[in-house]
């Protein structure tokens, strides 16, 4: 599907370099497909020697020559690019545009980019770094399930996928995006109760890192409903049903479901 198309990412930040390391990777691209811009000439150069592909600072340049433009840029930034881009006459030939920026609706991307640009939204989020990331993509007003499929491909060298309708986006940016940051608060609570116990901190962390990735790929590759899966472990008059009990207490639930809750508000705030 991206065999013989021109890519360039718009922001060569954490996102956009772990999109072009995983593309390349892949080898659904080659290096002479794949250009990339920067802030700076320094950043520019180091990561096209890093990568070996082009990289420079000139965003309408690399759109002029690009099928698809991937927009690696902070919600405050792109609709700013966007309008450049136009100004400048970058997006004659109607590239496909896929945005990351958290908030800011396709709605808000076709208005500054111009009529009849197909735009695409995809949220990632950060272990897509080390390939076990998740992006969900959402098609705007010009973009077709081919659209959405190429979005879905690129994005699919660094985990999985899923495209959903873009009312869900800001619910997946809580959930999805910001949600590994949530699990690294519960990682180091659960190290800390093992801490408290007496196991040394390296070998707690280590033991609740495991513990989390084995319960998330046995969701993932059961496809049992995650309480299911609670039951196998709580037995009658256990020591897991003792801890439950203990963290219902504090009402565990309520406050992680709360926690999406107001993320997903805020990122609804981010493109405003």
């Amino acid at each position: 599907m991206l065999s013989g198309r021109r890519i360039a990412i718009i922001g060569s930040g954490t996102m956009g370099r772990a999109l072009a390391g995983g593309l390349l990777r892949s080898g659904k691209v080659e290096a002479s497909q794949l250009a990339c811009t920067a802030r700076t000439r320094q950043t520019a150069e180091k990561l096209s020697q890093a990568l070996g592909l082009l990289c420079t600072t000139d965003n309408v340049e690399a759109a002029r020559e690009a099928d698809i433009l991937v927009l690696c840029l902070k919600p405050m930034d792109v609709v700013r690019a966007c309008e450049g881009l136009k100004a400048k006459g970058a997006l004659g030939h109607a590239p496909l545009v896929i945005s990351i920026a958290a908030g800011v609706s396709t709605a808000a991307l076709k208005e500054a980019l111009g009529e009849g640009i197909p735009v695409v939204r995809a949220m990632p989020n950060t272990p897509c770094f080390i390939g076990k990331g998740m992006t969900v993509v959402s098609k705007g007003t010009y973009a077709s399930d081919e659209h959405a499929a190429v979005a879905l491909d690129i994005f699919s060298t660094m985990g999985r996928t899923m495209e959903l309708e873009e009312k869900h986006l800001d619910t997946v940016t809580a959930l999805s995006a910001s949600g590994p940051a949530f699990i690294y608060v519960v990682l180091e609570s659960l190290a800390d109760g093992g801490v408290m116990r007496g196991l040394p901190r390296a070998a707690a962390i280590e033991l609740a890192a495991q513990a989390a990735l084995g319960a998330a790929e046995m969701v993932l590759q059961t496809g049992r409903h995650p309480a299911a899966l609670k039951d196998d472990v709580t037995t009658p008059a256990g020591c897991t049903i003792a801890g439950i009990l203990a963290m219902e207490d504090g009402r565990i639930r309520s406050v992680l479901a709360r926690g999406i809750e107001t993320a997903a508000r805020a990122a609804g705030e981010l493109g405003k």
